[in-house]
């Protein structure tokens, strides 16, 4: 009988030492994973990033390309391209065929780096690098974040 009792006392839990060993490998696996879920969440908004920008200068080519085939009506002495990214989503009418509209964008996406719908643009006239825009049409945009990316790259310049 005496037997039974001490072998439950024997198993009656973890020693200090093997509470002390477990907690230090949950803490280095947990370290190594910290910074591996940073640099998914940045690469991620990299990509949505990339693919904004993308969306967005083809909305502005197909706008130009329809501008100068004359199947869209734009102010006379300008380029051609968009007066703003709002025109992209609202649309435009078709030379010729009233009441029909032609959109080139759902919605002006948020930039992903920044958090805002408050993309840089550039006009026609402008310098490729130019931060300001004149305000007469939309030739480019770019982000107005300021971060580096991942390649060691500026955010605005892509």
């Amino acid at each position: 009988m005496k037997r039974l009792v001490r072998a439950r006392g024997r198993q009656a839990g973890f020693t200090l030492i093997e509470l002390v060993v477990t907690t230090a490998i949950l803490m280095i696996l947990a370290s190594v994973a910290l910074p591996i879920a940073r640099v998914s969440v940045q690469r991620t908004k990299e990509a949505t990033l990339r693919r904004d920008l993308l969306d967005m200068r083809n909305a502005i080519d197909r706008y130009k390309d329809l501008a100068d085939k004359n199947q869209i009506r734009v102010k006379a002495g300008t380029d051609g391209y968009p007066p703003d990214l709002d025109t992209l989503v609202q649309g435009v009418p078709l030379a010729g065929k009233p009441g029909e509209r032609i959109r080139f964008l759902r919605k002006v996406p948020v930039d992903p780096m920044t958090g805002k719908k408050d993309w840089g643009m550039r006009c026609a006239q402008d310098e490729p690098d130019s931060t300001s825009w004149c305000g007469d049409d939309v030739f480019d945009v770019y982000t107005q974040s300021t971060g580096t990316a991942l390649d060691g790259t500026q955010y605005s310049t892509w």
